[in-house]
């Protein structure tokens, strides 16, 4: 199964670090935020990633291209136009870049990708974000349910899609959130269906308005309620808690060894 990251955004709530990079490629004990979530779902054994490039892509491309460089000591060998890397692991990925517009909405990011999915389920999530959700069991619900979208559903105060929600986890409606909810809201971290590139029209569509609203009216919209650990990096503020636990070695998301 493909996994879907949205990396393409301007990143203008951290404006001090991506005026310089994309946000997913902002850092995290040297290692950037988007790299962190590929090795979170790695772990459960997904490994083909097509990530949505927009704002400053060719940064995600020249590290994906000299990505021993930024991972392994090497040697190199200037007589003789050599290079040699030591202590080499590689990662079991494959990675699909596409660049699918500068100003191009989250839905039509979607869209974009489309080719590269074909007639398959895939998940998806933001390209800023990390949790310790259990990718397993997400598809297992996915999969039980028969539902065209799952989304993983958060309790934290901040400003992102706001969900009704009723007794069998199907998601009655959807809307932006305003500052006085106190509602689950959207983590990201979705398993969607291939009809749900039929909700998507084109660059001007935004997955988190029309497409998802449509969805939950006509109960094709489903809630994975995850009460543990998540944190998406809008903020200097969030930048810099997610980088105290990574050096704290109590990092909730690394679940891997090295």
């Amino acid at each position: 199964m493909k996994v879907v990251l949205l990396a393409g955004g301007l990143g203008t709530r951290i404006s001090e670090e991506s005026h310089l990079k994309p946000k997913p490629m902002i850092e995290i004990g040297e290692r950037p935020i988007l790299w962190h979530i590929m090795k979170y779902y790695s772990q459960f054994g997904f490994h083909d990633f097509v990530i949505c490039l927009g704002y400053k892509q060719y940064v995600v491309k020249e590290f994906f291209a000299d990505y021993f460089l930024h991972t392994s000591d090497v040697t190199f060998d200037l007589a003789n136009n050599s290079m040699e890397v030591h202590n080499n692991y590689s990662e079991p990925w494959k990675v699909t870049l596409v660049d699918t517009g500068l100003n191009t909405m989250t839905g039509g990011r979607i869209k974009r990708i489309q080719p590269y999915i074909g007639d398959e389920p895939f998940m998806l999530t933001y390209g800023d974000g990390v949790c310790d959700v259990d990718l397993n069991a997400l598809l297992d619900f996915h999969k039980s349910h028969g539902k065209t979208a799952t989304m993983t559903t958060v309790n934290i105060a901040q400003l992102k899609g706001v969900l009704d929600i009723n007794e069998d986890n199907m998601v009655h409606s959807f809307r932006e959130k305003a500052e006085t909810d106190a509602s689950l809201i959207n983590g990201g971290f979705m398993v969607l269906n291939p009809e749900v590139f039929s909700y998507l029209k084109d660059d001007t569509t935004v997955l988190e308005q029309e497409p998802l609203q449509k969805l939950a009216k006509e109960g094709q919209l489903m809630s994975f309620h995850h009460t543990g650990f998540w944190q998406c990096m809008d903020t200097q503020r969030e930048m810099k808690k997610l980088e105290d636990l990574w050096q704290s070695g109590q990092a909730p998301w690394k679940i891997w060894e090295n």
